[in-house]
């Protein structure tokens, strides 16, 4: 009997270490078709540049609705939708889902991770056949980067910490949709801990890094996120200063707010790509491969931000 509970017990323990072994962030493998539906759908003609206020964009957010449900996360409020409360032209909301945190302490801290699903709609002054500002890298490709982290979490669901993904519209008129949420949840007592920010990644850099980190002197996170990685994986980039980055994006609403870690990591570095704003940021000229290779290598990065233990980031003062 003792032999049989032994071998019972050695059986338990294999299949139980052969559980955990699956998963590891780093043995998880990023679906480049998933990437490429997602990609390809928001940049799409279909969407019509993607601007706040419209039914196109109401459409896109109901595509990511679906990735939310699809994946078990849950609303962070009563719906999906958060309306922005800055934005007076017409009804326009962010896309919020919530993943509660494993761990009975840890929870109680947020991370925020974020990419605007808006962009510019419509030249309508165009003198030529391409009128559509369709946003594939400006930031359908951040917004893919935050929706393959909800795939990877809601599957694995191994954090921790609690997760705010959020998809920001109204970002291109001046971060209003991620100004309206970051004042909501600081009214509400949000715990944050860190807010990360997936901005025009689809494209990669010719540099000995795989992308920079904007307000990279406001935090330790860039240092923390190479540490994690175990390579000098993110570093710093001249043209942040050159370009006010850290303001430009929808970390620095959280970080207005908050005071916490809140940055915004990217592979756009004003010399690989020449369409910024243009017509022709479009699916086709989006490297498929590197934005998968990037996703990829972010998800055990992010996967150790989310476990880290208490302080592991901070700002610095």
């Amino acid at each position: 009997m003792k032999k049989i509970f032994l071998l019972a017990l050695s059986i338990g323990c294999i299949a139980t270490s052969c559980a955990q072994k699956k998963a590891k962030a780093t043995d998880y493998k990023v679906d480049q078709q998933s990437v490429e539906a997602t990609l390809k759908f928001l940049s799409s003609d279909e969407l019509k540049g993607r601007m706040s206020g419209t039914k196109e964009l109401e459409t896109a957010g109901n595509y990511l609705e679906d990735i939310f449900v699809k994946n078990g996360v849950k609303p962070y409020f009563a719906t999906f939708k958060d309306t922005l409360t800055n934005y007076d032209k017409a009804i326009t909301y962010n896309v919020v889902g919530y993943l509660e945190g494993t761990d009975p302490e840890l929870k109680k801290e947020f991370i925020v991770l974020g990419a605007h699903y808006d962009h510019i709609g419509i030249d309508k002054a165009a003198t030529t056949l391409d009128s559509i500002y369709n946003g594939a890298n400006d930031d359908a490709s951040g917004t893919t980067a935050v929706a393959e982290m909800v795939n990877y979490f809601g599957k694995i669901k191994n954090n921790k910490r609690s997760i705010l993904f959020c998809f920001f519209s109204g970002e291109e008129e001046g971060l209003l949709g991620s100004r309206s949420l970051a004042a909501k949840l600081k009214k509400q007592n949000f715990n944050l801990y860190a807010m990360l920010e997936f901005e025009m990644v689809g494209v990669p850099m010719k540099r000995d890094i795989l992308a920079y980190v904007t307000g990279w002197a406001t935090s330790n996170m860039g240092d923390k996120m190479n540490e994690y990685a175990g390579k000098k994986l993110v570093g710093y980039l001249d043209v942040e200063m050159k370009y006010q980055l850290f303001r430009r994006s929808d970390n620095f609403s959280f970080y207005n707010e908050f005071h916490k870690p809140s940055q915004t990591v990217c592979t756009f570095d004003f010399e690989n790509f020449d369409y910024y704003h243009h017509v022709d940021d479009e699916y086709e000229n989006m490297d498929l491969a590197a934005m998968t290779a990037f996703i990829q290598q972010m998800v055990p990065v992010i996967d150790k931000m989310v476990n880290a233990p208490a302080g592991d980031i901070v700002v610095k003062k």
